[in-house]
């Protein structure tokens, strides 16, 4: 497996640019399912969650390419009935969770939905329920099996959701099947994340309405016949996070294009909190060395537009740059913590209270030693502390296949800026 080796303490300088959304790419994929013809996607990261996305498109029927960025669906080949969904190679959708995202779509396409339990990161038990209950609400039957998820409808019909949770991922499953429903559905305590905003946009490109985007009630008209739309991807507000820490981690002086500022509020809030010195633009933010860091007393993830738990790890390594005492409270994950055993290795001082709570103490020197990727975020927090780990010999970071789920080129990015990183086999 390859891994990154990373020569901790340059200072990073100069302009990157952000790519296209990881989590807006995904659901937006399986949307495309939903046309009568080809889409064309533009700004589409290229990384291997796609580009498994992409393959069980193919063995679901769809033709698909994939070139500088820009991707063709056409689903018109797609088959339907029983025996063509269990055509899905297991070990892809098991690969990712993403796959869920297929649920609504085929459901509402073809009558009926079967493939294996998706797979992914290890972040707690992330239950299906949240998909089942907003999909039973509109007319789906569970099918009981061990080993797979399965609905069928008869006829999917209209419905007020109250959804039992706002998970993004059943919203968007609710959203795809709803766009095809004849009727009117409201769907309550949607999830409004800016990939879910950006799926909607592409919904209405397609010829869906839908009100209430970026709001935690949609109202989907639907019933129309969905067409092939060309969309551009939104900019990754999580890898333009990741990024600007990166450069006041480092205290470098770097400007960060295509970057998404105004879905990023709360991660703003926090870094004037801990004294860092940026400039916000309209789509771009550029990070001056900073004076000193300081602790806030808390750090406590939430639903958009509250702290993304995405950007939670990576932040945690510049909290072991602030001077004083963080509580950390993840609210989403009860798996989300476990990188701090590997920022302890390093030399960080952290305490794990339970699955949700922690507490990190600073400014400590972080050391480089062998530290693996978690999961995807964890792993993008593991290259961070890298870049500023002392001593002679370089961190080296195994497991980064999750990194590459997530992040387009992050180690070329970096170097661009003069990170000293390279890729071993």
């Amino acid at each position: 497996m390859p891994k990154f080796l990373v020569q901790g303490g340059q200072t990073l300088k100069g302009t990157v640019n952000v790519s296209g959304s990881k989590n807006a790419s995904l659901p937006i994929l399986a949307a495309t399912l939903l046309a009568d013809s080809p889409s064309v996607l533009h700004n589409v990261p290229d990384i291997s969650d796609v580009h498994a996305f992409l393959k069980i498109l193919s063995g679901l029927g769809a033709e698909v390419s994939f070139e500088s960025g820009t991707v063709r669906v056409n689903p018109t080949k797609v088959a339907c009935g029983h025996s063509a969904q269990p055509s899905l190679e297991k070990r892809l959708v098991q690969h990712m969770r993403a796959s869920i995202l297929l649920l609504g779509p085929l459901l509402a396409r073809c009558g009926e939905a079967r493939f294996p339990y998706p797979g992914g990161c290890v972040l707690g038990k992330r239950s299906v329920h949240a998909h089942l209950h907003a999909l039973s609400a509109l007319g789906g039957e569970l099918v009981e099996s061990n080993d797979e998820i399965h609905m069928r409808t008869t006829g999917l019909k209209p419905a007020k959701i109250i959804m039992s949770e706002a998970s993004v991922t059943a919203t968007e499953n609710a959203l795809m099947a709803a766009v095809l429903i004849k009727g009117t559905t409201e769907i309550r305590w949607a999830a409004m994340e800016p990939h879910v905003q950006d799926l909607c946009k592409f919904l209405v490109a397609m010829g869906a309405e839908i009100e209430g985007i970026g709001s935690h009630t949609l109202i989907v008209h639907g019933g129309a016949k969905l067409h092939g739309a060309e969309h551009s991807v939104t900019p990754d507000y999580l890898e333009a996070g990741t990024l600007t820490l990166a450069a006041v981690l480092c205290n470098g002086e770097v400007t960060i294009k295509n970057c998404p500022v105004e879905q990023l509020d709360s991660f703003w809030q926090k870094l004037e909190e801990v004294g860092a010195h940026f400039e916000l633009g309209k789509n771009e933010v550029t990070v001056h060395p900073h004076n000193g860091l300081y602790a806030v007393e808390k750090l406590q993830t939430a639903v958009y537009p509250g702290f993304p738990t995405d950007l939670q790890a990576p932040f945690a390594v510049l909290l072991t740059q602030c001077d004083g005492e963080t509580r950390i409270y993840e609210t989403l994950f009860e798996g989300r913590l476990n990188y701090l055993t590997e920022l302890q290795r390093m030399g960080a001082h952290t305490e794990i209270q339970n699955e949700h709570e922690a507490i990190v103490r600073g400014p400590t020197p972080l050391k480089a030693v062998p530290i693996v990727s978690c999961d995807i975020r964890a792993g993008a927090a593991m290259v961070l502390a890298a870049l500023i780990a002392n001593g002679g010999t370089k961190t080296e970071i195994s497991e980064i296949n999750y990194i590459d789920r997530g992040y387009e080129g992050l180690d070329e990015k970096l170097r661009s800026l003069g990170a000293k990183i390279e890729r071993s086999q």
